[in-house]
This record gives C-alpha cells, structure tokens and sequence, in this order.
C-alpha cells in the first residue's frame, strides 16, 4: 500500500465504505476460522489458495496464496497470511500433512495479506529481502490498523512480527532442496521470487497474478514489471505458483500477466496523450480476453488513481 496522499486517501475511503457497509449486515454468529486446505501441487509441494476477492469481513483477508515445500530437514514457508489467526492455521494445516518441523519462512514482499501471519512463525527463520525489511519496519503498523478497519475481528491479536534473516545470497539449500533467491522490483520495488531447482516450480509472489486482477499501489512502474516478466520466463518453470490465482501451467500464467500488463501500461500511456481525465480512463471497455479475470474493473479503477498522473506528466 503506497504511502503517498493519493494511495493513502483512497485507503482511506475504502475502509470507510466497508465499515458503513458491515454496520449494515446482521451480525453472525459463525466462528471467525479460516478453513485452509493445502493442495500439493509437485513433489513435497504444497499451495494454500486464497479467494480471488478484495479484503472483506466475509473473507478474513484470506485472498492470498501461501505455500509450503517439506524437505527432509524441515518445512520451507513462502508467505505468512494476512494475520495471526491465519498464521495459526496455517502452521496447523502443515502439521496436518507432515510432522517434519517448520523451520524458514520466505516472505514475498511487504504487502500486509503476505506477513502479517508473521507472529505464528517467530521460532523460525525468516527470511525477506533487506528492502521489504524496512518497508515493514517503517509501515506494518499502518497496514496493519488498515487491514484491521477492512476485515475486523479477524485480526485480533495481530502484531507486526519482523523479518529476522535479510536476503544476501543468491541461493538457499535445505534437506535436498536449492531454492534460488530472484530479487525484483515491478509490483512493490522489492519483490522476492523463489525458484526451487529440484522440482522446478516457481514461487512468484505477487509478481504473477493469474485470474485476478493485479494490484499496483507500490509499483515503480508498469514497464519495469514488463521488462522483469523476461526473468521469471527465462527459468522454464514446471510450475508457477501466484500470488493470487489458481495453480497453471507456466505459459498460461505469464502469458496472461505480460499481456495484461502491457494492455494496461498502453492504456495510460495513449489515454494521456490523448488528454482523457481519470474518469473517462476508468470507463474504457475492458478488452474480451480479460472479463473473467476477476476484479479487473475495481482494480482499474485503483491503478488509474495510483499511477494516471505520472503518465499524464510525462505526456504533458
């Protein structure tokens, strides 16, 4: 979530609308539990899929992908969820396919549904890019009131828990498997990506979304992540696990991203040459090949507030 007013603002005015909104609904009694069904994928491998929704008090901010790899020395980690609650039961739903012991969690990014289930996994190793680090540093508090104002209740007891192992190596070994350690910058200007060279499957974080619109209010530019699409798809993955969306075979997934991405980036580009205001950009058509992506509209709206005006000055 970007700190600049724009970004700020519209969080803002998000958090607002879903508060007016579940003042609204009749108060459940159900069991705030996330139900979180590992999906193993490739060998030892497994996904945890979240929903392809933006945060909500029906969903818990369980709309991010998780995943674990069991080694024969102790089970890898990517990603810790959007609260402790999600923490917790994902260390469970671990415990229910292996008894080998978690012990290194990689974190992504600095984005709040990716870390904030940090405090379930303090006896181990974690692991982000020195970046990410400080980003959380300097505004998990802020995410994490924010994320508390969309979603509510789930996050109680959630506390910011830091990364304790900064990312200088290219490559991490354990128990048989060799992840190699991608920094890049597109969706939040650092951004980890993990290729496990064993069983070949790449952990993109939210530099893949894959039938769900993707998010860009951290992003230093949409061709930046264009130009980095060319180092996720020189590694040949087997598999590509998103940070949003379903399980697909690589060629799907970062075709449909490079192809978004572009159709996005020269949309603001020739909507500004053209002098088109912010609004009229929102309500162009949504081309064919991308109406079941989900969210596209809401996220346009979104990339259009947090990016337009750099395309306009530098049309103008």
């Amino acid at each position: 979530m970007a700190m600049n007013l724009n970004s700020h603002f519209s969080r803002i005015l998000v958090g607002v609308v879903l508060a007016c909104v579940s003042a609204l609904m009749p108060v459940s009694a159900a069991p705030l539990e996330y139900t979180l069904t590992p999906q193993k994928v490739a060998d030892n491998t497994y996904l945890v899929q979240g929903k392809r929704e933006s945060f909500s008090r029906l969903n818990g901010g369980n709309i991010v992908n998780t995943a674990f790899v069991i080694t024969k020395e102790g089970v890898v980690v990517i990603d810790s969820g959007p609260s402790k609650r999600y923490g917790e039961a994902l260390r469970a739903a671990i415990q229910r396919v292996t008894d080998v012991p978690v012990t290194d969690l990689f974190l992504t990014h600095h984005h709040p549904d990716h870390f904030l289930g940090n405090q379930a996994f303090t006896d181990v190793r974690i692991w982000a890019l020195p970046k990410t680090g400080q980003l959380i540093a300097e505004q998990g508090n802020d995410l994490a009131t924010n994320l508390y104002g969309l979603v509510g209740d789930w996050m109680r007891g959630t506390e910011v828990a830091m990364p304790n192992k900064p990312i200088e190596q290219a490559e991490f070994s354990l128990g048989g498997h060799t992840f190699r350690l991608i920094p890049l910058k597109g969706h939040t200007g650092a951004d980890l990506a993990l290729f496990d060279t064993r069983t070949q499957v790449l952990f993109a974080g939210d530099m893949i979304f894959y039938q769900r619109a993707l998010a860009t209010p951290n992003t230093p530019g949409l061709k930046t992540w264009i130009e980095e699409m060319s180092v996720l798809e020189g590694l040949n993955a087997r598999q590509v696990i998103p940070g949003h969306g379903p399980v697909v075979e690589p060629e799907s997934a970062l075709t449909q991203m490079r192809e978004y991405l572009t159709w996005l980036d020269q949309l603001l580009e020739e909507s500004a040459e053209a002098g088109l205001t912010m609004n009229e950009v929102i309500n162009q058509p949504i081309p064919q090949q991308f109406q079941e992506i989900a969210l596209t509209q809401y996220e346009l709206m979104r990339t259009v507030f947090h990016l337009y005006a750099d395309y306009e000055s530098a049309a103008f």
